[in-house]
């Protein structure tokens, strides 16, 4: 996978043990190729300080990566999510969670084999989860595309992982989320958190809460359509751009994500799609208003991943300084909405908050 060489040790018994090594300021050149060929990638260092220890020094595993367990910048792609999916057979009905842990979007459902095929299809989740001796079932309902890791039965119970999710959103139920009832689907999210934990993932107080898909909203678009009208890639050998990739002009990489979920899931309701299309017409007319717009938007970092990043303590302090030009640049983009005669433009910037309160905190901890 890596493409280096080979090499032998002896270990005193006339035996050779093949090896095979790179500097560790090499890793961010490496890790990302593993990963993304499939591989788990467990990450070890010294945990003790070893000018305070007598002999061997403890060491252990501080961090897994896999696929769907992915914080790096340097793995990660810039306007595309990172999901994990974990599925659960249930008795009755199927249900299947996604999770980008970079954004913190959580997300479930629940239905029959081919809904939750339908759904693996849009969210192309890098990562999928699934109970242990469901291996035929698994293949023969979602194919032998995906990266898989297999769990015990017991990590998808529902009882458990209901209050495994109510702890980690700081709730005591879960039915302002609207996920009341859907036993099948709590099985499945609750079992992408105990992998957090396995893998290492403690620090995830970004992930504060879940939404669920209804079958209802979108228009479920099943992985042979996507495919053959080339919608996020292209059948051509040479060619490599997809529909998104023509049509994609989005400043930002939250954007450029949110640009690839509206594509997969086509909005259902008229009235939703009327209130999309007002908000695109009073910027089509006003062409001085969306420039000064995409002006204030070009200056606003991902705030998505610098959220998780600072969750997980990884955040580095160039990260920081961006994120308080990203805030400022928020404000100046809710006031140029509020100053504006349109009602539509109005609720969006009622959705906006620039949190004043740390902006001016970064700017008094830290210099750029």
């Amino acid at each position: 996978i890596l493409g280096i060489t080979l090499t032998k040790r002896a270990n005193g018994q006339a035996k050779h043990v093949e090896m095979a090594g790179f500097p560790f300021h090499a890793l961010d050149t490496y890790l990302p190729k593993l990963v993304r060929a499939g591989e788990r990638v467990a990450i070890c260092e010294q945990l003790e300080d070893p000018k305070l220890v007598k002999g061997l020094v403890k060491r252990g595993v501080i961090e897994l990566v896999t696929p769907g367990v992915v914080l790096g910048d340097n793995i990660l792609p810039e306007k595309e999510n990172s999901f994990l999916a974990a599925v659960y057979f249930g008795r009755k009905t199927t249900g299947v969670a996604f999770l980008d842990i970079s954004t913190g979007e959580f997300y479930l459902s629940e239905g029959d084999d081919r809904y939750v095929d339908k759904l693996l299809s849009n969210f192309a989740p890098k990562e999928v989860l699934y109970q242990r001796g469901e291996d035929q079932r698994f293949e023969q309902s979602f194919g032998c595309r995906h990266y898989t890791y297999r769990l015990d039965e017991w990590i998808f119970s529902s009882e458990l992982n209901y209050d495994k999710l109510c702890k980690q959103f700081a709730t005591p139920s879960l039915k302002g989320f609207g996920v009341e009832g859907l036993d099948a689907g709590v099985a499945a999210a609750g079992a992408i958190l105990y992998y957090l934990e396995f893998t290492e993932h403690r620090d995830i107080a970004h992930i504060n809460s879940i939404k669920r898909i209804d079958q209802r909203d979108s228009v479920w678009i099943d992985r042979f359509t996507i495919r053959n009208l080339e919608l996020f890639s292209s059948n051509a050998q040479q060619a490599k751009t997809g529909f998104v990739d023509v049509i994609d002009r989005t400043l930002t990489s939250m954007g450029g994500r949110l640009l690839k979920r509206w594509i997969a899931m086509p909005l259902v309701d008229v009235e939703r799609i009327n209130h999309r299309l007002d908000v695109v017409e009073i910027l089509t007319k006003g062409s001085e208003l969306a420039a000064t717009l995409r002006d204030h938007i070009s200056s606003i970092g991902d705030l998505e991943r610098l959220s998780s990043r600072i969750a997980a303590g990884r955040i580095l302090p160039r990260e920081l300084v961006q994120l308080k030009s990203s805030l400022v640049a928020v404000e100046n983009l809710k006031a140029l909405l509020e100053s504006t005669d349109e009602e539509r433009l109005h609720e969006i910037a009622s959705t906006i908050d620039p949190i004043t309160e740390l902006r001016d905190k970064l700017a008094r901890e830290i210099y750029p």
